[in-house]
């Protein structure tokens, strides 16, 4: 399993995400599934599909009615807009906590690849964006960027050049009441942060002491000069 953070809410092994978000917001403004669909320019069929597969995880969350006068169509459920309201107050903390929440690291760049750059730090040697010419460097990583995995469960080292591995330990966890914020000992003076979900919190069971795998893109780590 891994923990890393965009809103998404899970029940029954179906995760709801900003997308789903969309396409029941269009359900609502376009006044049916077909119509819905067409707004977002996403296919009829796998849109009834995904619905179908949220209402199994979620329950009822349109209504739909047929002929009358008014042709038919379809509605959001209650169960639907609580939903969504839910979701918005996960976006909502998760922006508020978001900002400022970013590890920096002392680095020197090795070498580079276009604009990737190796970069060697206190915790390793770290693929970042960089620019041109620089070669004492401050490597920022923001929390949201960061994902947590289970040891046993983690991508293997090397397993893409495009992203950076570190193992460490959680140091401490603050959590809030949808969005935690993780501290991760990974050799470093300062712990990395990466924020979840509280439902990751509890699923990867992250407390002090707990081995973890932090993982992030280089194309998410960049590096300035210093």
């Amino acid at each position: 399993m891994d923990a890393g953070f965009e809103a998404r809410l899970h029940a029954d092994g179906v995760t709801f995400e900003a997308r789903d978000a969309d396409l029941l917001r269009a359900v609502d403004s376009e006044g049916s599934l077909n119509a819905a669909a067409a707004a977002l320019e996403r296919s009829y069929s796998r849109s009834h599909e995904r619905l179908g597969d949220l209402e199994g995880a979620f329950g009822p969350l349109v209504e739909r009615t047929r002929g009358g006068s008014g042709g038919g169509g379809s509605r959001l459920t209650d169960r639907a807009r609580a939903l969504l309201a839910r979701f918005d107050r996960l976006r909502a903390e998760y922006s508020g906590v978001a900002a400022g929440a970013e590890t920096v690291l002392e680095g020197e760049v090795l070498g580079r690849t276009g604009e990737l750059a190796t970069v060697r730090t206190g915790v390793g040697e770290l693929r970042a964006l960089a620019p041109d010419g620089a070669e004492a460097v401050q490597v920022t990583l923001r929390a949201d960027a960061v994902t947590l995995h289970d040891p046993d469960e983690a991508p293997p080292a090397g397993g893409t050049s495009a992203r950076n591995r570190l193992a460490g330990t959680v140091d401490g966890v603050d959590a809030g009441e949808a969005v935690a914020r993780v501290a991760v000992d990974v050799g470093a003076t300062d712990p990395l942060v990466a924020l979840v979900t509280v439902e990751s919190l509890e699923r990867l069971d992250l407390r002090p002491g707990r081995p973890v795998v932090a993982t992030f893109k280089a194309t998410a780590t960049r590096a300035v000069e210093r």
